[in-house]
């Protein structure tokens, strides 16, 4: 099939950069973090890492190249395959870390829960492209788009995976605002999901509670559930202003924090590069949404708006709340850092979204 000049012309580097300049900040920051003082090397996740970035700029490529408009096509179908991944997880997924969330697929081991993300935003995407009711959409008409984030956050939740949940039902609420729910619709949910929590916390792992009460007070338990925050600020906070350089974070090198190739990588990196660092990682995330919602104002219809304004929402939502978790601010809920922390899937996943991107950013020249 011939390839149109006009998209190669139009291909946007801008986005692609920001992401290879992640990548590469998350690839020193994962051999820091992996880093044996007594072997004087680290583990080799780093290069993992990079070889997952090239294969997922291969997906990248893939996403990019095929023209948006047959989201018609391939959204549900795709549901219908990640529905199935999530609920072949549930009764014979791979365990690790008190959680059932992988699946082994011989040369590698896939996360569907980090494929619903993208799934969600195809979905939604596919049934919101028609332009919204005279006053926006009532709570009625969008009972389609419920339907199809319940499995998802449901079968998520029971992994247990709070984090990724937590992010499919914030990106879904996003992309229905977006696609034009009315303000008194959004009250009324507002109001329901404010009288739902005393609920909802019943449902919660007894570990899972014990990060809210340790949230609110990380001393009453510093060697249990308040250890990782703890922890975390403690490195966070020693980087001061310019860090203590690479390598030398002393929280990292004597094993005080706990996943810290993967949910706390952002105190890795705060406790080598210190504020200054911190304020150029986030300005590179900030650069890539920035760029991104330059994707949306320029779409050429609105289902290309509402697919660019999915994956921004993806790439928002992840990196407020792990800065959040890592910082304090929020409780422990475990969500990677897009592009910088360590795994397969979500490397994949997230260089397929820019891909996205990429493709609405293209095609807003052709006709």
């Amino acid at each position: 099939m011939p390839i149109d000049r006009r998209l190669i012309s139009h291909f946007d580097w801008t986005l692609l950069a920001l992401a290879f300049a992640l990548v590469c900040l998350g690839a020193l920051t994962i051999y820091s973090a992996t880093y044996s003082v007594t072997e004087h090397r680290a583990s080799g996740l780093a290069m993992k890492q990079f070889y997952w970035f090239l294969f997922g700029v291969s997906a990248m490529v893939v996403a990019a190249t095929l023209d948006y408009h047959h989201i018609d096509n391939v959204a549900y179908p795709m549901y219908g395959l990640t529905l199935v991944l999530l609920t072949v997880v549930y009764f014979t997924g791979h365990s690790g870390g008190g959680s059932q969330r992988w699946i082994h697929l011989g040369f590698f081991t896939l996360q569907p829960s980090e494929v619903a993300k993208l799934t969600i935003v195809l979905a939604l995407t596919k049934f919101l492209q028609y332009d919204e009711p005279p006053g926006g959409y009532s709570l009625r008409e969008l009972w389609v788009p419920f339907l199809l984030v319940g499995p998802l956050a449901v079968l998520t939740l029971i992994q247990p995976d709070l984090g990724t949940a937590i992010i499919l039902v914030v990106v879904f609420f996003s992309l229905i605002l977006m696609g034009g729910l009315r303000v008194r619709s959004f009250l009324y949910l507002a109001a329901a999901g404010v009288a739902f929590m005393p609920i909802a916390y019943h449902f919660l792992k007894p570990y899972q509670r014990n990060r809210i009460w340790t949230f609110l007070n990380p001393d009453l338990d510093p060697l249990g559930a308040g250890y990782h925050v703890i922890q975390s600020k403690i490195a966070v906070g020693s980087g001061r202003l310019f860090g203590k350089g690479f390598l030398n974070g002393t929280q990292n090198r004597l094993d005080f924090l706990p996943a810290q190739h993967t949910d706390f990588i952002f105190a890795v990196f705060a406790e080598e590069w210190g504020f200054i660092g911190c304020l150029i990682l986030l300005a590179l995330y900030f650069a890539l949404m920035i760029a991104g919602l330059r994707v949306v104002a320029r779409a050429k219809d609105r289902i290309g708006a509402l697919l660019a304004f999915g994956v921004v929402a993806i790439f928002f939502w992840q990196v407020v709340i792990n800065v959040a978790m890592v910082t304090g601010l929020m409780p422990v809920v475990g969500i990677p850092l897009p592009l910088l922390s360590y795994g397969g899937s979500s490397m994949v996943t997230m260089m397929v979204a820019v891909g996205l991107l990429i493709n609405v950013s293209m095609r807003r020249f052709t006709f």
